[in-house]
């Protein structure tokens, strides 16, 4: 200590307990450190954050409308396709009970109305959705050129799958009237040709119902298809053209694999949307008896029949088992749908 004036020995006394403090510091905020990093011992819900369960509490609301309005519905509506039920239930003209599977053995052996519906829904699904795809694809194909004549018909076309369902269905309506009111029967009048009962021949319903929805879901199918092509490398077609490839081995051989999986997502979508017609059918082929499918049935499809059963006839339980056995006709149909993809693929 010698040599040191009492103001240099005073400064190390300070600066020493500086540095003991912070080094008190450090090793408090070391442990603070270890111990918010450290696995938590909490088990249960106890082991969530304050901020885990702040964001819990703000998805119960979501959740609980969620479980209110879809799941339970879902639930309360298989319960409902075991029983015969009617929202009445008197005990001695119209009693409700559990039937077992009952209400799927009828649908399937015995339901002649039924079977016409899944026939009719069959051949609906079948042409409306190969039919919109190919409608999609030439269009897509027609219009992929980025000019501004192209961007104005891709407008165009693509307005009816924005447009209000029940509006087009209107539309279509007066256009096949049966009298002279109609628009194609007043262009036959024109010409000499006698008039044609649109809606009352059996023949044409199901023709027209797929002519309907091909028109107003093209548009929309011709979006998905014109961004798969707007995505596939143009080396690809160069490099076709260098080996002699003509326009029908390019689309052949470049364009329709590269576009798998779009067609794909387009036939999937197509076929639930088609198996859950209602507008058109309720609309353009209603029946004097208060049914709907039109004359002999030729219209009706499985959701009408559904409808029919459920609000016309309040035979709700019948109604629920319809709606399961369509849900598991598009769930099945979805999923061999995907698993053929995928095998395709596996085989490429």
């Amino acid at each position: 200590m010698e040599g040191l004036t009492p103001l240099h020995l005073f400064h190390k006394i300070i600066s020493g307990f500086i540095s003991i403090e912070n080094g008190g510091m450090m090793s408090s905020q070391i442990f603070a450190d270890s111990k918010k990093y450290a696995p938590s011992k909490r088990t249960g819900f106890r082991k969530y954050s304050e901020a885990g369960l702040s964001t819990y509490l703000m998805l119960a609301p979501f959740a609980l409308l969620f479980i209110v309005f879809a799941i339970y519905p879902v639930l309360a509506s298989l319960r409902l396709s075991f029983m015969r039920y009617n929202a009445i239930c008197n005990p001695e003209q119209s009693p409700c009970g559990s039937v077992g599977f009952g209400n799927y053995q009828y649908l399937i052996m015995d339901d002649s109305r039924f079977h016409k519906a899944l026939l009719n829904t069959t051949l609906y699904v079948v042409g409306s959705v190969i039919m919109g795809m190919i409608a999609s694809l030439t269009l897509a194909l027609a219009l992929q050129e980025d000019t501004r004549s192209n961007r104005i018909l891709r407008v165009i076309f693509f307005l009816p799958s924005v447009t209000s369902g029940i509006a087009i269905v209107l539309v279509w309506g007066w256009v096949f009237r049966g009298d002279d009111i109609g628009l194609l029967n007043a262009l036959f009048s024109f010409v000499g040709l006698p008039r044609v009962e649109w809606l009352a021949t059996p023949s044409l319903a199901i023709p027209i119902l797929i002519f309907m929805a091909m028109w107003g879901g093209a548009g929309f199918g011709m979006v998905l298809f014109l961004a798969g092509l707007n995505s596939i490398p143009a080396m690809y077609y160069e490099a076709a053209v260098i080996d002699g490839a003509g326009p029908r081995e390019r689309f052949r051989y470049i364009t329709l694999p590269l576009l798998r999986p779009v067609m794909v997502y387009v036939g999937i979508t197509g076929t639930i949307g088609a198996f859950q017609i209602f507008e058109g059918v309720y609309l353009l082929f209603p029946t004097s008896v208060g049914s709907i499918g039109g004359f002999k049935d030729m219209a009706l499809m499985i959701v009408p029949y559904l409808y029919d059963m459920g609000f016309n006839k309040f035979r709700l339980g019948y109604a629920s088992a319809i709606a399961w056995i369509l849900f598991g006709i598009i769930f099945a149909i979805s999923m061999i749908n995907l698993k053929l993809t995928r095998s395709l693929e596996d085989l490429r």
